[in-house]
């Protein structure tokens, strides 16, 4: 379960975003939610209508000089990548651009298993092919041996790149990147290949409107897939690049669509991060990076149409490699709960695919809500990735742990680490030891809405107001809205049970509402129920009939006491952690020998999502705490099975009485009651 936050604009706001930027009600609540109290403000940020002036960047017109230098010199230029999508794009924009004034070019990619970044293989290999200037995109800015091995080996470099600088700068005819301690360009978040664009503009003189015609796509693909900001150029840049993918005459861009399913369908942020940009991806996480950058490259829609099909089996490749070591994790934990009632959560594995640990450790920790640090065993190494979110940093655990670690990098959110041979478990207990000290309250996970809406406001031309604040991504996500004290009239499962559509009436409004992948059975709410939501809202079109659109993020009953709910939560882990508590706590959480058996006769034979049982009690006397001591007591006595993938209980036929006051969590409890 995720804690409900939920805006409350100033109103006086909202009214003057709608007098004075003619929004409808929903759309200024969203936008004076998120901080804009003016149309000058909302216009700063979410109206740009043009790239700025690219040599406002440091280095750009160094970096421009040098290239039009090799150009007309006759050298060799080796346009140097990365292999994820933003990485491949860049590559593909500027050797594109440079191949077409008659540059002698060639590009090269490193593979998944050379690592990030330049390295002194490559580099030689440069050499050898006769290269006289290596120019870097997305990439660079922290390779300082490897520069200084380019010169020694009689070569140039310029460095293009988007992420942090280091205490230093690497050697280079010119290092282009935003986050240059002395750059003081206006917009700093673009994406590697939004940096490589400009210089395309650059190399041109300085005018973005031939790089944008040519490559507006390209950059837009991977200012989406690289999950940077978009507010300002970034927004620009996108819904330009989103036009352009809509009428798109480019080979590779007709044939992904076709894979995806997109064919004459609208392309959105959302068809770009969940269709075009996996596809690109799994080209680095499961074949060559190379594959995704010839298909752009290629000319012939045959030959791209079959180039996207192998993209598309590669994608498949990953979904499925990913789901197996989900179900992997999933049986280690429903084997061993206690690894998810840790503070962070810590898995290894043997030859899980690096190339998918990263987003493994995204859906584990979106799945339970804790930091997520996930290593995998392979030829003697073990390597790992780490997600997070909140306040809990992934670089400061790391750094922490440091003393079981080879190697690791990152930032708040997410990080990359080679653990020490034989050092698995110190850098458990280290990364323990960092979130106790530091974080004696974990971060919980969050739903965010954006503002109450009113049962007036659900109307069809309200919800179409929305639509001005597309494209939608990081730092202008969709918004989401509460609605409060809405009757359920009715339940009705859709596709066979897999998804559940709710009648609800709110107010004087009665409307239809959607929630996926939670069956009615499923659901913590039932007929005649007044409950609270989170949604998002759309527009249906069938058959001509228009009507409101109303997506189900979360369900509660009315009046849900969250603050108890994660309280009583963080105690019970606590308490299973060994981690000692306030003496009056344990009263609280003992259950009576009646509270468990009434709790194990709610369990129906199909099985219950465990909050839904607890939530569908209505027994005042069973807090959370004391619910969740008496479920695992029946889990350790065998009467229950418990799974981690959906968090369902199920009861389990014995032919022999259990002895209750043997399971050894209410041992351990009453043994704290003396």
């Amino acid at each position: 379960m995720k804690k409900w936050n939920v805006g409350i604009p100033d109103r006086k706001n909202v009214s003057a975003l709608m007098l004075n930027c003619g929004l409808t009600s929903l759309a200024a609540a969203a936008l004076a939610a998120k901080g804009y109290s003016s149309a000058e403000s909302v216009m700063e940020s979410l109206n740009a209508e043009e790239l700025s002036d690219p040599f406002l960047i440091k280095d750009m017109q160094e970096a421009a000089d040098a290239i039009n230098s090799a150009i007309e010199n006759g050298e060799r230029i080796c346009i140097y990548g990365d292999y994820d999508c933003d990485g491949i794009m860049a590559t593909v924009i500027l050797y594109s651009y440079l191949l077409e004034t008659g540059a002698d070019v060639t590009y090269y990619i490193p593979e998944r298993a050379e690592g990030y970044g330049l390295n002194m293989k490559a580099a030689d290999a440069m050499a050898a092919d006769g290269v006289s200037l290596v120019v870097t995109v997305d990439n660079g800015i922290t390779a300082i041996s490897e520069a200084e091995h380019i010169y020694s080996l009689g070569m140039k470099l310029v460095v293009t790149d988007h992420h942090r600088q280091g205490d230093e700068l690497p050697k280079a005819e010119a290092v282009v990147d935003p986050h240059r301690h002395d750059c003081f360009s206006p917009f700093k978040e673009m994406c590697g290949a939004g940096i490589a664009l400009k210089l395309v503009a650059a190399i041109d003189g300085g005018d973005c409107t031939m790089a944008l015609e040519q490559f507006g796509d390209l950059a837009a693909i991977a200012t989406v897939a690289d999950i940077v900001s978009l507010k300002s150029e970034n927004r620009f840049l996108v819904s330009y690049g989103l036009e352009l993918i809509n009428n798109s005459d480019r080979p590779a861009l007709m044939a992904l669509k076709e894979v995806c399913g997109l064919t004459d369908k609208p392309v959105d942020t959302r068809s770009v991060g969940f269709g075009l940009a996996p596809r690109i991806n799994a080209a680095g996480r499961f074949g060559s990076p190379k594959a995704a950058a010839e298909l752009f490259l290629c000319e012939d829609y045959d030959e791209a149409l079959s180039a996207a099909r192998e993209l598309d089996k590669l994608n498949n490749m990953r979904k499925d490699t990913e789901n197996s070591i989900i179900s992997e994790i999933m049986s280690m934990i429903d084997k061993s709960p206690g690894i998810i009632r840790s503070r962070v959560i810590f898995l290894c594995g043997k030859n899980w695919h690096h190339g998918v640990i990263g987003i493994v450790a995204s859906r584990i920790m979106e799945q339970f809500g804790k930091p997520c640090f996930i290593a995998s065993e392979a030829d003697g190494e073990l390597r790992g990735s780490a997600r997070s979110f909140g306040e809990f940093s992934v670089f400061d655990a790391l750094t922490a742990a440091s003393e079981a670690l080879d190697k690791f990098g990152g930032h708040p959110g997410a990080g990359g680490f080679t653990i020490k041979e034989g050092m698995a478990d110190k850098f458990r207990i280290l990364l323990e030891k960092y979130a106790l000290e530091n974080h004696k309250t974990m971060p919980a996970a969050e739903l965010h809405a954006d503002s109450p809406v009113a049962p007036q406001e659900l109307t069809v031309e309200n919800i179409k107001g929305l639509d001005v604040l597309e494209p939608f991504g990081t730092d202008n996500e969709r918004p989401l809205f509460y609605i409060e004290n809405a009757q359920i009239v009715d339940i009705i499962p859709l596709s066979d049970g897999a998804h559940s559509k709710l009648r609800l009436k709110t107010g004087y409004t009665q409307a239809d509402a959607l929630m996926f992948r939670k069956s009615p059975d499923q659901l913590p709410v039932s007929k005649g129920d007044i409950c609270d939501m989170i949604v998002s809202l759309g527009v249906n079109e069938f058959r001509g009939i228009v009507s409101p659109s109303i997506v189900i993020s979360d369900i509660r009953p009315h009046m849900f006491e969250q603050s108890r709910y994660f309280a009583a939560q963080n105690a019970f882990e606590a308490f299973m952690r060994g981690e000692a508590l306030p003496k009056n706590y344990y009263p609280s959480m003992n259950p009576a020998r009646d509270d468990v058996v009434k709790i194990y006769k709610a369990i129906p034979q199909n099985g219950i999502c465990t909050d839904t049982l607890y939530i569908r009690l209505h027994d005042r006397n069973i807090n959370y705490c004391k619910f969740c001591v008496a479920v695992e007591a029946l889990r350790q006595l065998g009467l229950i099975s418990a799974a981690s993938t959906d968090f369902m209980i199920k009861r389990i036929s014995v032919t022999q009485k259990a002895d209750l006051d043997s399971a050894p969590v209410l041992v351990s409890l009453r043994s704290k009651l003396g």
